[in-house]
């Protein structure tokens, strides 16, 4: 299991993304943005349900086992993965209008390089990152143009990760099986 915990995570039974139909349109019409761009959107993750969170939350509450931890979180301690703002205690993917994704281009197949791989949790992964080059740099200012620009708000510690602005459910976390 490739994630930060190293095995699978409760109430994921199949490889789906799950959303509302707020959260589909506004991807089609980032998809729209993207694909003028010569790119295409590669999604990670999208309704995560509460069992997965507190999956997540009992993991990192366990001593340290540095099985995920030179991929993941290399620079900080699993203790400090919810204080530093990289696991949260209430998921907006639990309300199903928060999307983890990427951008490949079109022409090949390949990922944009973004300066650092999904679920990264280090500085790194900021929005406004230092030590990452020009080029991915501007490629996650292109993510987050087409995102923004289709109804999302990002979040400033993970490139990757965008919530719709008018969600449906904003009060609500949901807790059905991806299945």
């Amino acid at each position: 299991w490739d994630n930060f915990t190293g095995k699978p995570v409760d109430g994921y039974e199949v490889n789906r993304i799950i959303g509302t139909k707020a959260l589909a349109f506004a991807l089609r019409e980032a998809q729209i943005h993207a694909a003028a761009l010569g790119y295409g959107l590669l999604l990670w993750d999208g309704y995560r349900p509460r069992t997965a969170v507190d999956c997540f939350l009992r993991w990192a509450a366990q001593p340290e086992d540095k099985l995920t931890k030179e991929k993941f979180y290399p620079n900080i301690e699993r203790a400090e993965l919810i204080t530093k703002g990289y696991v949260a205690s209430q998921s907006s993917h639990s309300r199903g209008s928060a999307i983890d994704l990427t951008l490949y281009h079109l022409d090949t197949g390949e990922l944009v390089s973004m300066g650092s791989n999904f679920d990264f949790m280090d500085e790194r992964s900021h929005h406004t990152a230092k030590g990452i080059g020009d080029a991915e740099a501007q490629n996650r200012r292109c993510l987050r143009k087409i995102m923004e620009s289709s109804g999302f708000q990002s979040y400033r510690f993970e490139w990757w990760h965008y919530k719709l602005i008018d969600e449906p459910y904003p009060d609500t976390y949901f807790n059905f099986a991806v299945s």
